[in-house]
């Protein structure tokens, strides 16, 4: 009798915004889950409690960093694929992650910490353009390297671009759009992603290839975002319209990071990085269309269910006074 031996998953940065749901979903899958932490993050209460979860749910907890090769190389011998989710602030730095998978030699695939837009297909500036070829220098490197690699492209993460801005705006306020409105993108909930990622684990379509996490259903325009928002509030918002000339102005007048978050918006809400190229077979695959049996959480279905969400995101980086001096 064979008995199947399930895949050994090793999270670099699971305590994060996205690793955690990683985490969560790699366990939930039946994998058994490593996730390496730092021990300066045992006594930070909002972490610790993320760690105590880990522990119910049976993840094994690792202390360590990715700075200790030697530590970080024995952990990854025991373990069969390692995804990376660390902050943007070490995003360069997993080329020591990529050393101790090299020393190690053990594993079946890399994921590389991405789940934003797709890095080799972009138009973006500025700060964001520093953030975007860190990431195209760290997929270059594990190329060149010989290492097997899936990349997630998840677009736009519904707990950042659609939380709760009220703070900032209110319904009472005009709601500001970059272009005309009308570019399609993708947002998706931090489970659905969680949740394809996963299913890639053992897949020998998607070695060597990117998932791009674009459902038809959550793909759509600002305009579209708003008309659902006003259409479960019972509200109409006035809608204001910025081009592109005055917000690259914005970019280079405004300090970091807002210049980094509006980069980010202009090459997805003007430019359509989410969506101005075709998914190929020889390069990827759409993860709804791949993995069918996924149930994702829709846009529309998100905000019906959620309360605090909201479409003035871009109101939290260009002020209606800013607006003023330049809108359409």
């Amino acid at each position: 009798m064979v008995v199947e031996v399930s895949t050994k998953i090793l999270v670099i940065g699971g305590i994060g915004y996205v690793g955690k749901f990683i985490v969560e979903a790699s366990v939930k899958a039946g994998h058994p889950t490593f996730a390496l932490v730092r021990e300066s993050t045992l006594s930070n209460p909002l972490k610790s409690s993320i760690v105590q979860n880990f522990n119910t749910l049976g993840v094994n907890v690792i202390l360590g960093d990715i700075y200790d090769h030697q530590s970080l190389v024995k952990i990854i011998k025991e373990v069969d694929v390692v995804i990376s989710t660390v902050s943007f602030m070490q995003l360069f730095d997993q080329y020591k992650i990529i050393d101790a998978i090299k020393e190690a030699g053990n594993i079946k695939r890399f994921f590389p910490s991405e789940f934003g837009n797709d890095v080799d297909r972009t138009h973006i500036v500025n700060e964001g353009k520093v953030m975007f070829d860190n990431k195209v220098k760290i997929r270059r490197m594990i190329e060149a390297e010989g290492i097997p690699y899936t990349y997630v492209v998840a677009n736009f993460l519904n707990r950042h671009f659609l939380s709760n801005l009220m703070g900032i705006a209110s319904p009472s306020d005009p709601v500001i759009i970059l272009g005309d409105g009308n570019i399609k993108s993708t947002f998706n909930t931090e489970e659905s992603v969680a949740a394809f990622t996963i299913k890639t684990i053992d897949d020998p379509r998607t070695l060597n290839k990117t998932l791009f996490i674009r459902p038809h259903a959550n793909t759509l325009s600002y305009n579209d975002l708003i008309s659902l928002w006003e259409k479960k509030n019972s509200k109409t918002l006035k809608r204001i319209y910025v081009l592109e000339e005055p917000v690259l102005k914005l970019i280079q007048e405004s300090p970091y990071p807002l210049n980094m978050g509006l980069s980010i918006c202009l090459t997805t809400f003007v430019k359509g990085d989410h969506t101005n190229y075709e998914i190929e077979p020889s390069f990827g695959f759409e993860a709804s269309e791949l993995y069918p049996d996924v149930k994702y959480t829709t846009v529309e279905d998100y905000i019906q269910e959620n309360h605090d969400c909201s479409p003035f995101y871009l109101n939290n980086l260009i002020s209606i006074k800013n607006v003023q001096h330049f809108h359409t």
